[in-house]
Formats: structure tokens, C-alpha cells, sequence
């Protein structure tokens, strides 16, 4: 679950982080009243405006811009909110621009030069550990920085039986080239920010930038956090924050019916029950000439309703051209699946798509039978390759 900007930084603010303060505005009025508070606690006329959508690289789209007085906050204000922002990971219809961000200025004068860094935790797959990736060169793409000086990324693996290790927070900041207070300072928030990541059950946290002010305070100053969907049992206060309008609008529905689903870019669409039974029949589509629409899977209850819903959730892809139902009855018995399909498909009334369906395991046979007795305009198939047969037809056509 990806969370906006100011969600994240109250997560980090919670674990003692110094963040970049703000407030959430949803229209112009309310920008300025936050800008006026900020004023008013930070002896500043200096206010930035942060569209607040899940998507990275907003300045670069215009979705971040500073205001030097309550003049340019009404100004700026009002260009990002209702915007449609563009980013490089917005794609080109991009995302409205509902809230934005009114946050304090932490560019400041002082002793020192201010200085930004890049730091990020995330799991290391192939290796299985954490990993904390970082940088002197904060405030740009990572992705420009590993591929123009890879040499200047640094990564920190953290084994799982011990944890973040003083030594490895020292190291860091040693990398960075902070001294004295700020050295500290750095120390801290690296432990800060990693049981942060650990105990809100974070895939991602990255901090871009992490600023050193011109006092030597280490301040997150933006937070792309992205929590485990898997853990947000454990966290019910985090799950509210989710926010639905930043989400694709079928995922959101297939959430609510139960529905494991994953949209992608193909002309098939697939309907399954378990993982590794729809990782094998996208490879089916693949070697036979198609696309995978989707990942679709319906898990143990295939009955007519979730099949009906799952019908539905296909379907609302213009790129479908054809569904395959590929269903294996070990709990769940295959003429029961069956009839769930024929009271589903008979509910919805014409598909314009050609169906194959294939159930194999517990009373398959039977099944079969059901299927081509129902007088539905289908496909049906028992084994993998009368599947594969029936879709290089309907790829060819």
C-alpha cells in the first residue's frame, strides 16, 4: 500500500525523525491558512506547495513549487491543486492533483551550507536482507545517479539475526562525509529510519532528499513509504490511511470481492485459483501467441458469485479479446465450479468474448460434461494442450 508524502512522514515523526513540517490543504483557502501558521511558527515567508499523488518526480511535472510570500502560496496553490500532474512515473494521462502539501522552509541560513543526501531501505530479494542504499547526491533520480556515477551508491546489507548494527549507522555517515554534530546527528536518524522500516512492516522507505540543514540537523524532507499489504492486520491505523482514489478503480473493486487481481498489458484474460496454477497458464498464453491480460486469481471458493465478479472485473479491459477459466478442483470440486460458471455466465447475459474454460482435478469429467451440455458458447478442455489449441485459434483470428 503506497502512502502520500505527509502519511509517511508522520510514520518517520512517530519513531522521533525530524521531517520537513507541514500541513495538508485540499483548496486554496485552506494553503493559505497553513502557510499563515507556518509564518507564524517558523518566522518565515518562505512556504513550499507539494502536490500530494503517489508518483515520484513531481517537481519535474510541476507539482512542487516554492512560494516567497502568502501572495505566491495563493498563486501556486492553485495551479497544483486540480491539476492533471505528468510525471515520468505517472504515465501520460497522469493523476489530479487533490491535496497538496503546504510545508515549512528548511533551506535556512546559517553556520554551514546546507547539503542533500539519498537514502532508501528496501529488501535485497536475491540476498535476503535489508538493504539501506544511499548517496551524496540527494535530489536527484537514483536511476541518473546509479547510471551516470555508480561508483557514488553505497549499499548497507543488515542480517536478519542481528538487526542495524552501530558500526553500519557509523559507516554511513562516515560515507557521507558528516563530522561533529552532524555526524551524530546522521547516526541517529539512520536508526531511526530502519526501525521505522522494521516495525511498520515498510517494503519501501525512501528519503529524497535527506537533508543536512544549515545547523547541522538531519531532516527528512520528503518519504516515499510503501507498506506490505500483507501486514496491514498488524497496523489498522496505517490501513486508514489508505487512499482509494489514488488507486485503480477495478483493483479497488477486485480488493472488495476478495479477488486477487493485477492488471497487465495482453489481450487474454485469465481467471484462476492459486498462484502458481495462473503463473503457469500465463506462460501457456505466452507460448501460444497471446498476451496475459491479468492476473486474476479467485482462490479456493469458486462459486457463482465470485466467478461472476471476476467475469465482470475482466471484462471492463477494452484489450480483452478472449477469457481463460483454468481452474484445478482439489478442495473444491470441478462440477461445482461448473455450475458456478453457467450461473455466472447466464447472470451476466451476452459476453462478447469468446470463453475457454479448463477444470481439471476433482470430478473434472463430470464437468465437462456440465459445461458442453449447458448450451453456452464456450470452449472447453481438460488437458493443457487442448487449451493451447483452442488459443492459438483464437490468437490467429
Amino acid at each position: 500500500m503506497n502512502l502520500h508524502e505527509y502519511q509517511g512522514k508522520e510514520i518517520l515523526k512517530s519513531f522521533g525523525i525530524r521531517i520537513q513540517e507541514g500541513i495538508v490543504a485540499e483548496n486554496v483557502e485552506e494553503a493559505l491558512e497553513a502557510a499563515k501558521e507556518l509564518k507564524l511558527k517558523y518566522k518565515s515567508d518562505f512556504a513550499v506547495i507539494k502536490a500530494q499523488v503517489h508518483a515520484g518526480g513531481r517537481g519535474k511535472g510541476g507539482g512542487i513549487k516554492v512560494a516567497k510570500n502568502l501572495e505566491e502560496v495563493k498563486e501556486k496553490s492553485g495551479q497544483i491543486i486540480g491539476m492533471q500532474l505528468i510525471t515520468p512515473q505517472t504515465g501520460p494521462k497522469g493523476k489530479k492533483v487533490r491535496k497538496v502539501l503546504v510545508a515549512q522552509d528548511v533551506y535556512y541560513p546559517g553556520p554551514s551550507q546546507p547539503k542533500e543526501f539519498y537514502m532508501s531501505i528496501l529488501l535485497d530479494r536475491a540476498k535476503s536482507r535489508n538493504t539501506i542504499v544511499y548517496t551524496t547526491e540527494g535530489g536527484m533520480d537514483i536511476e541518473e545517479v546509479a547510471e551516470k556515477h555508480p561508483e557514488k551508491i553505497w549499499k548497507e546489507e543488515i542480517d536478519p539475526k542481528v538487526g542495524l548494527r552501530p558500526f553500519q549507522a557509523r559507516k554511513i555517515a562516515f560515507n557521507l562525509g558528516l563530522k561533529d554534530e552532524a555526524f551524530k546527528e546522521m547516526v541517529q536518524f539512520v536508526d531511526k529510519l530502519y526501525r521505522a522500516y522494521v516495525q511498520s512492516d515498510a517494503s519501501l522507505m525512501e528519503i529524497n532528499p535527506v537533508l543536512k540543514t544549515s545547523d547541522d540537523k538531519i531532516i527528512a524532507v520528503d518519504a516515499k513509504v510503501t507498506i506490505d499489504d500483507n501486514a496491514l492486520y498488524r497496523h489498522p491505523d496505517i490501513e486508514k490511511m489508505r487512499d482509494l482514489t489514488e488507486e485503480n478503480p477495478i483493483d479497488v473493486e477486485a480488493k472488495e470481492a476478495g479477488l486477487n487481481y493485477v492488471k497487465l498489458e495482453g489481450n487474454i484474460g485469465c481467471m484462476v485459483n492459486g498462484a502458481g496454477l495462473a503463473m503457469a497458464t500465463m506462460d501457456l498464453i505466452k507460448l501460444s501467441g497471446g498476451e496475459p491480460a491479468n492476473f486474476l486469481d479467485v482462490g479456493g471458493t469458486a462459486n457463482a458469485e465470485r466467478v461472476e465478479k471476476a467475469f465482470k472485473i475482466i471484462l471492463k479491459d477494452p484489450n480483452v479479446k478472449a477469457i481463460l477459466v483454468n481452474i484445478f478442483g482439489g478442495i473444491v470440486r470441478c462440477d461445482r465450479v461448473a455450475q458456478g460458471i453457467v450461473d455466472a455466465y447466464n447472470n451476466i447475459g451476452n459476453i462478447p468474448v469468446p470463453i475457454i474454460i479448463r477444470l481439471q482435478g476433482t470430478n473434472a469429467v463430470e464437468a465437462k460434461k456440465l459445461i458442453d451440455s449447458s448450451g453456452l458458447k464456450v470452449y472447453s478442455a481438460i488437458e493443457f494442450y487442448e487449451v493451447a489449441k483452442i488459443l492459438n485459434e483464437i490468437v490467429k483470428n
